[in-house]
């Protein structure tokens, strides 16, 4: 993996960083590159409570909150911004409001890289809105002195229509990290998990793969 001067990570909810980037995250913080995670949402609007359930509507952000710093925590990130956007939301958002403010965590921070997901190819409102923003912050700035910029795609047709990755990182040496910080995620995660291992021997072979293999499409931009 390339060494970056500062990578700065932008979803909106916590556990899309665990999901997606967290080896990526881990190895660049082993590797001294300083990493800032940007969360737009407390994610108070999850599907999942917990399983058995042991959280409320009325706690859960409360709740999420924490499992946010304890993952980040995990990962060694040591700069976590969270905006405190109302969750399922995000999408209307006023546009050039929420770009402002991904170009000021730009002109802040001066990253190398940019993490975030592929808008068109990231599913929920909330992740097509957010990458977006981070698009049009990005693309307003000069093309030789934009940071590059690797976004995440899981939609169906993502691979028919964006190609195979640009990227792909072998996180493998990170694993453990990374399985620690989807657990963090525990209201969200836990019913997932249920049959992990600590040493994941019971973890299915393609979910494996897919946990230690995290992949990146390079956005191109049209000008």
């Amino acid at each position: 993996m390339e060494k970056e001067r500062h990578v700065l990570v932008i979803f909106p909810h916590p556990d899309d960083e665990a999901f997606g980037v967290s080896g990526t995250i881990a190895l660049n913080i082993e590797s001294g590159t300083p990493v800032t995670y940007v969360c737009l949402t407390l994610g108070e609007m999850g599907r999942n409570l917990g399983n058995p359930p042991f959280a409320t509507r009325e706690s859960l952000p409360k709740i999420r909150r924490k499992e946010l710093v304890d993952a980040a925590n995990t990962l060694g990130i040591q700069d976590l911004r969270m905006l405190g956007l109302r969750d399922k939301t995000v999408e209307f958002e006023d546009d050039e409001e929420l770009t402002e403010k991904m170009s000021a965590f730009i002109k802040e921070l001066d990253p190398s890289l940019v993490i975030t997901f592929y808008p068109g190819y990231s599913v929920h409102p909330d992740h097509e809105a957010t990458a977006r923003a981070v698009v049009r912050a990005v693309k307003r700035i000069e093309p030789d002195a934009r940071p590059k910029l690797h976004c995440v795609a899981f939609a169906n047709n993502s691979l028919a229509e964006l190609g195979e990755p640009d990227i792909i990182n072998d996180v493998t040496a990170v694993e453990d990290k990374k399985i620690a910080a989807i657990k963090a995620h525990r209201s969200q995660t836990e019913s997932m998990i249920a049959s992990w291992a600590e040493n994941t021997e019971n973890v299915d072979p393609a979910m494996l793969e897919w946990i230690r293999k995290e992949r990146f499409w390079t956005y191109k931009f049209s000008d």
